[in-house]
Parts: structure tokens; sequence; C-alpha cells
């Protein structure tokens, strides 16, 4: 899929920045990943912390995948979409349950911060084309 010179910046920038979150999972900002994990899920430690630690190497190779893979950039894309949706049940349990978590101290942050979630979905379909791959495969 043919993308632009301004989809390809994005499709870079989003690259790193998820390179760089999932850096964030396994070292500096560990604790604060953790409060992302839903509270559904088993509280103990050791599992909390497994659960960051392998979504932070799933967020570092579809940064890096984001950044280096241009022939199936779509498919990335897709994949990226599709692990959005599945760590946003995290961002709900930390907003109903109340978790302070970066910089996220107020019930009306933690809200705002759900509506940034749609905007990844689509900065990632968008940047990788596969917006358009999808657009163009459902109007048929």
């Amino acid at each position: 899929m043919k993308t632009t010179i301004i989809q390809k910046i994005f499709k870079i920038i989003l690259g790193a920045f998820m390179t760089f979150a999932g850096v964030g999972h396994l070292t500096f900002q560990r604790n604060e990943f953790q409060a992302q994990v839903p509270r559904w899920l088993p509280n103990t430690e050791s599992f909390m912390d497994f659960i960051v630690i392998s979504s932070g190497m799933v967020e570092i190779t579809l940064g890096l995948a984001m950044i280096a893979i241009w022939k199936n950039q779509v498919k990335v894309g897709l994949a990226l979409a599709i692990f959005f949706i599945l760590i946003f049940p995290g961002n709900i349990s930390q907003y109903t349950n109340g978790i302070s978590a970066f910089r996220l101290d107020t019930d009306q942050k933690r809200l705002i911060r759900l509506f940034f979630q749609p905007i990844l979905i689509l900065w990632a379909l968008w940047s990788t084309g596969a917006l358009t791959y999808l657009i163009n495969k459902y109007k048929k």
C-alpha cells in the first residue's frame, strides 16, 4: 500500500514512541505500567510484572516493525491497532479503580486518557495505509 511522506513520518514517530514505551515497560516505568494491569486479572506482583514485561516486549517489537518494515506495513499497522485494542481494558481499569500513574492523578485526567486510545488506533491504521486498505476491502 502506497503511503504519503506525511504518513511515513507519522509511522516512524509512532514506531519510536512505541519502542520508547516498550523500553519503559522493562526499565524505568515498570511500576507505572503495573498500574494499568486490569484489576480483574490476578494481582500478584509476579503476574503483574510478567504482563508488563511481555507487553513491553510486544511494544518494542511493534515499534521497531513500524520503523523498519515497509513491505508489509499494512499488516504491522493492523497488528499495532489490535494491540492498542487489547490493552485498552488496562486504561479502563486504571480509570474505574482510580489508580494514579503517569501523572494521571485525578478521575478527570484518567477519563480524558481513555479518548486517546482511539486516536492511537487510527494513527496506526492511517500511517501504514491499513485504514485505506480496510476501507477499500469492505467497500466492495
